[in-house]
C-alpha cells in the first residue's frame, strides 16, 4: 500500500511517482489513478451525453420545434399536369334509383402453343370491384305519357323501362390476387412489358361486372325505388290517386 506524504495511506490501484526535487525545494509525489477507472468515468459521461441529446430530441419534437428534416436521397414526386380541358356539357334528366356493388374474379391464363408455361407464359388472378347504376331516363317520355284526371284528384304515369349504366371499376379496391409469369415475360418486364395487359384484366372484370348486374335485381330494384319516390312526391302536390306504368322493354 502507497503513503501519501504526511502519513494518509493510498489504495493498493493507486501508484504514486517522485519527482526528484532539486537542493532546497520540497518532494512533490504525483498520485496516478488506475487506467481501469478512468476509462470506466468515460464511458459513464459518454453514456450520460447520449441520453441527454436523445432526451433533448425527443422532447422538441414533443413541443413542435425540433426542425423537420428531408431525408437527402428520398424521391419528390412533382405534378407537372397541364390545365384541365372541358371538352363537352350535357344536360341529364335521369334519376338514379338504384347502385349495385359488386366483386368478380378474372382468371386469365396465356399459355404458348410450343414453349412451356415456365419459359413463356402467364396466369393472372385479378379481383375486380365497381358498381353499376340502375337509372329511369325521363327525357324518354313519350307524348301523352302523363295523363290527369278532370277533376285533377287523379293522374296515371307511363314512364320508360329503367336501364343499367356502364360499370364503373373502382381500382382502389381491386387488386391482383396471384400472378404467375414465365421466365421470358419477366425478362420482358425489365424493357417496359405490355401495357395492354392490365388494359385487358380491367375491360374482362367490367364485362363480368356487367353480366352480373344484369342477372342481379337491381333493375326491379329501380322500379320500386322510382315508383315510390313518383307516389310520394305527387301525393304531396296534391293527388289522391297515383299510378305508375312502364312502357315496353327496350
Amino acid at each position: 500500500m502507497a503513503t501519501q506524504p504526511g502519513g494518509r495511506d493510498l489504495p493498493e490501484q493507486y501508484t504514486t511517482d517522485l519527482l526528484p526535487a532539486q537542493t532546497g525545494e520540497q518532494t512533490i509525489v504525483y498520485v496516478q489513478e488506475p487506467t481501469q477507472r478512468r476509462w470506466g468515468r468515460r464511458f459513464l459521461m459518454l453514456i450520460g451525453t447520449i441520453g441527454l441529446i436523445v432526451g433533448l430530441v425527443f422532447g422538441l419534437k414533443a413541443i413542435d420545434l425540433w426542425p423537420d428534416l428531408r431525408n437527402p436521397f428520398g424521391t419528390e414526386t412533382t405534378d407537372r399536369s397541364g390545365p384541365v380541358l372541358l371538352e363537352s356539357m350535357q344536360d341529364l334528366s335521369r334519376y338514379v334509383a338504384a347502385e349495385g356493388n359488386f366483386m368478380v374474379p378474372v382468371d386469365i391464363q396465356e399459355s404458348n402453343r410450343i414453349l412451356p408455361d415456365f419459359l413463356a407464359g402467364q396466369r393472372t388472378l385479378f379481383i375486380g370491384a365497381g358498381s353499376v347504376d340502375a337509372y329511369v331516363d325521363f327525357s324518354k317520355l313519350s307524348e301523352g305519357a302523363i295523363k290527369v284526371s278532370p277533376d285533377g284528384k287523379s293522374v296515371e304515369i307511363t314512364l320508360p323501362q329503367p336501364q343499367l349504366e356502364k360499370p364503373s371499376l373502382d381500382l382502389d379496391r381491386s387488386y391482383v390476387f396471384a400472378e404467375e409469369r414465365g421466365l421470358m415475360n419477366r425478362v420482358g418486364d425489365l424493357f417496359g412489358g405490355n401495357a395492354n395487359d392490365k388494359q385487358q384484366v380491367y375491360q374482362l372484370a367490367e364485362q363480368k361486372i356487367a353480366e352480373a348486374a344484369a342477372q342481379s335485381p337491381l333493375l326491379e330494384r329501380a322500379r320500386k325505388n322510382t315508383q315510390a319516390m313518383l307516389e310520394s312526391m305527387l301525393h304531396q302536390l296534391g293527388f289522391e290517386r297515383v299510378t305508375i306504368l312502364w312502357g315496353p322493354q327496350p
